[in-house]
């Protein structure tokens, strides 16, 4: 049973290859989640996702077992002052890429559930997993 299932998913890889040209249809790269500052219950994560699915995707929420919450936000400055954003839809062209960094997009990961060494991200839409990635902290640098 297991190996035919196995099978399936193979096949089910294999036929979003083919659509995507061979290549994986959302990808993340550069992936940096910075270590949260000692007592700060909050992590920060920075990656770029790329889009070769073949049609726009819309990610719509982040989640991480190693946190009760994530989100998705932007710093804007307006009239001289930083303000950070939630963002609550997250739209990427077919061929494009977002870039989540410092002083832009970027994620919150709040309320740490235990000790994690190593951070999980699922990124949705609606209900579908697009991509799930994990990473290493790292020291937070300014």
């Amino acid at each position: 049973m297991i190996r035919y299932l196995l099978m399936i998913l193979s096949l089910f890889a294999a036929v979003a290859a083919c659509d995507s040209g061979g290549r994986t249809p959302v990808v993340a790269t550069n992936v940096v989640i910075t270590a949260p500052a000692p007592g700060m219950p909050v992590a920060a994560g920075y990656l770029e996702i790329s889009n070769h699915s073949g049609t726009a995707i819309r990610i719509t929420r982040v989640s991480s077992p190693d946190y009760e919450s994530v989100e998705m936000h932007e710093t804007v400055v307006e009239e001289d002052v930083a303000r950070m954003r939630a963002i609550p839809l997250l739209e990427i062209e077919d061929g494009g890429t977002v870039v989540f960094e410092r002083g832009g997009k970027h994620l919150m990961l709040m309320r740490p559930i235990g000790t994690p060494d190593t951070v999980t991200l699922n990124f949705y839409s609606d209900e579908i997993l697009l991509l799930s990635v994990s990473a290493e902290f790292t020291t937070a640098v300014d």
